[in-house]
């Protein structure tokens, strides 16, 4: 993958929280016609009601406005603790953008902003979160917690990344999530960001350290991180160009067209095996294309808080 050196010189986002609560405000408008229709805006209010459960909660008034029903949800049914993970290698800061905004987003800038769109949620559960971020270290760790003081010092912690300097991180996926498994005891319903490239360790041992995040019963979805346009489609023009590997900094000359067949076949049977591994470790895999909207990454939350609760 092509980068300049430039990329070091980004602007970060204006204003994270106030982009975030825009993309979460505009979600919840949207979320009144689709499927979640009698979710409260603080998504807390109520939950599906399942066959076989007491029916002295269930909300007759909301029950006759959708003909669904739900079961009213006391506040201490809905806290929870949730841990979100983010990959931020060299790979996760292509491609190169100079300014960060919902229009012109890398991996990384989605990321944090999905990350802080969820954050944004989260407060108003009142439940405790906490972040690890990664690359060739372990860059930061907090433990879960629910306080304003915390959610702005991880919203910081956000904003310093996407400006972070890229050159040549090499991705250790497996060392860390191993170390994070270990460091998160009490279940919590974990959220990692990651484009699963990896130069030092085979496929099977990402796919065993992922299987460790469930450890301890956690609930763990994947939002797997990628430009649907560059990295899957290998869309490039067909001239003479230098492709290099942001983590290693080795290089390959080639006309696109020459490999772009093999290439997408190669990437499709990764995502295969990825979403397959996942599927027998009862892992969520959801695809999180950077050039797509933030709406599958907030319905998934909503999906997995109704069943982690």
């Amino acid at each position: 993958m092509k980068i300049q050196n430039e990329i070091n010189k980004t602007g970060g986002f204006t204003n994270l929280e106030l982009l975030a609560k825009q993309v979460v405000e505009g979600f919840i408008s949207g979320m009144h016609k689709s499927p979640f229709h009698g979710f409260s805006a603080e998504f807390a209010e109520h939950k599906v009601y399942n066959n076989g459960e007491s029916t002295k909660h269930i909300d007759w008034k909301l029950y006759a406005k959708t003909d669904k029903l739900f079961t009213k949800r006391y506040e201490e049914e809905t806290n929870l603790r949730c841990h979100i993970i983010i990959d931020n290698s060299s790979s996760m800061h292509y491609p190169e953008v100079k300014e960060h905004h919902l229009g012109s987003l890398n991996k990384i800038s989605f990321s944090v902003l999905a990350t802080a769109c969820l954050m944004n949620i989260l407060k108003k559960q009142r439940d405790a979160i906490g972040l690890s971020i990664y690359s060739d270290t372990y860059d930061y760790y907090t433990q879960e917690k629910g306080s304003e003081r915390h959610h702005q010092m991880l919203l910081s912690k956000l904003s310093q990344i996407v400006t972070s300097t890229p050159n040549t991180k090499n991705t250790d996926t497996y060392t860390f999530l191993h170390q994070i498994a270990e460091k998160i005891h009490r279940r919590s319903l974990i959220f990692l960001f990651t484009d699963m490239l990896q130069a030092t360790s085979s496929p099977e041992k990402l796919f065993e350290a992922l299987r460790h995040l469930k450890y301890n019963k956690h609930e763990v979805v994947l939002f797997h991180t990628f430009d649907s346009t560059k990295e899957l489609n290998f869309d490039f023009s067909n001239r003479p160009t230098r492709f290099i590997d942001v983590e290693t900094g080795e290089h390959v000359n080639l006309y696109a067209d020459n490999i772009k067949e093999n290439y997408k076949k190669a990437v499709a049977s990764y995502f295969y095996d990825l979403k397959l591994k996942c599927s027998q470790y009862k892992i969520k895999y959801v695809e999180a294309d950077i050039t797509k909207d933030f709406d599958k990454i907030l319905t998934t939350y909503l999906v997995e808080r109704q069943k982690f609760v």
